[in-house]
């Protein structure tokens, strides 16, 4: 006999797996198990200028032009579907039609110049260089809750040095418009800085800080959740114009100790372990079903000078530093040799302006001695900050280092610092510290330029500057003779690493991620950690 709660069972029972699949989603929810989540604490990348804020940046926001990790780093087509010049200053722009934001309203021309308006890049409220524009286009934050973070506007001076504005075509037509000729100008739209959100999302934010930790991107993954210092949680965006994501929530969790990270892989709580040391390769590769991937990256670890150090003021004291250092031995020790030395600071898909023949100070601890005796160098003692392995390897090769200036007879004392505030301090006597160069897109002027040129970051921070080096800049900025580009390249590399040191270079840096070998997914030659669906599971080609 059936009774009204047997019939409510059996017509729930005949429902429920009609419902469940409709509603089943078996994508899985991935942990990643990271050194550092974000240097600011914001997932603005005029601001979070860091490798780690390179990390998970393509996750959330995207550019008009995209780069392919997987095939020689090309330039590929991102949010637009093409690009043109109209003259050398000028870069007209075709978006991609149906790109939905994470808010759900659709990219329109609108949204790209809000991006590159000079209230959001340069906190002003005309243009830095006066072009006329559009009404459309130029877009006023004021000040208040939305005013921009004073560190952000030299930072989009030094991507965007020659930009004077935007304008709006049609709704799906931009022009970028230079005050000179400018051959990086694809470059620089390709590389980190050049995000577009959703200016709907901005003006809905309380505050500039609101949006800087929950951007309204058009990525294949939005923020649930961003808790500073601990842990970054993203949900797909199923809407995504690139296909649905294959990860239903993405967990980036903030675990600062090596041991900490392989013990939460080897015990299943992460699926991938970042920063992994060479040394503790062998270690994970031990267990079964466990793998490393990855290898050199797009950086390089560098000394950085502070010539305003009275010792270090005369160039053969930088010098004698950068003559101490067997970087080939570091290389061995430190990173199982899965490194190299690169040839000064340049990169490989600079393509034909890179200087092939070029080479980092040999090692040679008599030149050494030889230029601390020429300068009268008394031993003074030097001081040598860096942070507890933001780096991998950072403490190790400090120590390495110390050591062999130490042979030569350079006084560095080592003074740990707890973040880059800290290191960058001018209220204490600054000497050497650690860091590292990447490269913002395929030229020169990615690198060298915007760190040590006239509005380089190593100038702003009061460390270095060079009157012909600041000249040469303009010059390799503005020209569009290739030749003449590479010869002043050429020049600048002498000036800056071997006249007038402003680092030296120690080797290029590598990345090696942990993870479960069962999971199909390739590492970013870059700090990038690419989870779309081309790069999972069954997406992967090749």
């Amino acid at each position: 006999m059936l009774t009204r709660r047997s019939l409510a069972g059996v017509a729930g029972s005949a429902l429920l797996p009609r419902v469940a699949l409709a509603q089943v989603d078996n994508r899985p929810t991935v942990t990643v198990a990271v050194q550092t989540i974000a240097t600011t604490n914001t997932l603005n990348l005029l601001r979070e200028q860091s490798n780690v804020g390179e990390r998970t940046s393509g996750l959330m926001t995207e550019r008009l032009i995209d780069l392919d990790w997987f095939d020689g780093i090309k330039q590929k087509p991102g949010l637009a579907t093409s690009w043109r010049r109209i003259d050398e200053a000028t870069l007209e722009f075709t978006l991609r039609d149906g790109v939905k934001f994470h808010n759900g309203e659709t990219m329109t021309a609108e949204d790209v110049a809000f991006a590159f308006s000079p209230a959001q890049m340069f906190g002003d409220t005309k243009p830095e260089l006066g072009v006329s524009l559009p009404v459309s286009a130029q877009y006023l934050i004021g000040a208040g809750s939305k005013a921009l973070p004073p560190e952000i506007p030299p930072v989009a001076r030094r991507a965007y040095p020659g930009l004077r504005g935007v304008e709006i075509v049609d709704a799906r037509t931009v022009r970028f418009v230079n005050a000179s000729p400018d051959v990086t100008l694809e470059g620089r739209l390709a590389a980190t800085g050049s995000e577009i959100t959703s200016r709907a999302g901005y003006e809905a934010a309380s505050s500039w800080l609101d949006f800087a930790r929950k951007p309204v991107g058009t990525g294949p993954y939005r923020v649930r959740e961003f808790r500073p210092d601990q842990a970054l949680i993203l949900d797909a965006h199923d809407e995504y114009w690139g296909g649905r994501p294959p990860i239903k929530t993405l967990r980036f969790v903030q675990v600062p100790e090596v041991s900490s990270r392989i013990n939460g892989l080897l015990s299943g709580e992460y699926q991938f372990a970042c920063d992994i040391p060479p040394d503790q390769i062998g270690v994970v590769e031990g267990h079964a079903g466990f793998e490393v991937a990855g290898g050199p990256i797009l950086n390089i670890r560098i000394t950085q000078f502070d010539k305003t150090n009275a010792t270090l003021a005369d160039p053969r004291v930088r010098l004698a530093f950068a003559h101490a250092i067997d970087r080939a031995a570091i290389i061995d020790a430190l990173w199982s040799g899965r490194t190299r030395v690169p040839p000064g600071l340049q990169f490989d898909f600079y393509g034909d302006m890179l200087i092939s023949d070029w080479r980092v100070p040999e090692y040679d601890p008599a030149k050494s001695r030889a230029l601390l005796k020429a300068a009268g160098y008394k031993g003074d003692a030097i001081p040598y900050r860096l942070l507890n392995n933001y780096y991998t390897n950072q403490v190790a090769t400090s120590q390495v280092l110390l050591e062999m200036w130490k042979q030569v007879g350079l006084n560095v004392e080592i003074e740990m610092k707890e973040n880059w505030t800290q290191i960058r301090d001018r209220s204490k006597p600054r000497g050497v510290r650690d860091w590292s160069a990447g490269a913002a897109f395929n030229d020169p002027v990615g690198s060298i330029v915007t760190t040590y040129g006239p509005n380089g970051s190593a100038p702003a921070a009061g460390e270095w500057t060079n009157a012909e080096y600041n000249q040469l800049c303009v010059r390799i900025q503005s020209s569009t003779d290739r030749a003449e580009r590479k010869r002043v390249f050429q020049r600048l590399l002498q000036i800056a690493e071997r006249e007038d040191p402003a680092y030296t270079v120690l080797h290029q840096n590598a990345g090696f991620t942990a993870k479960r070998r069962d999971i199909r997914w390739r590492a970013c030659p870059s700090f990038v950690m690419d989870f779309k669906a081309s790069n999972w599971g069954d997406g992967i080609r090749g």
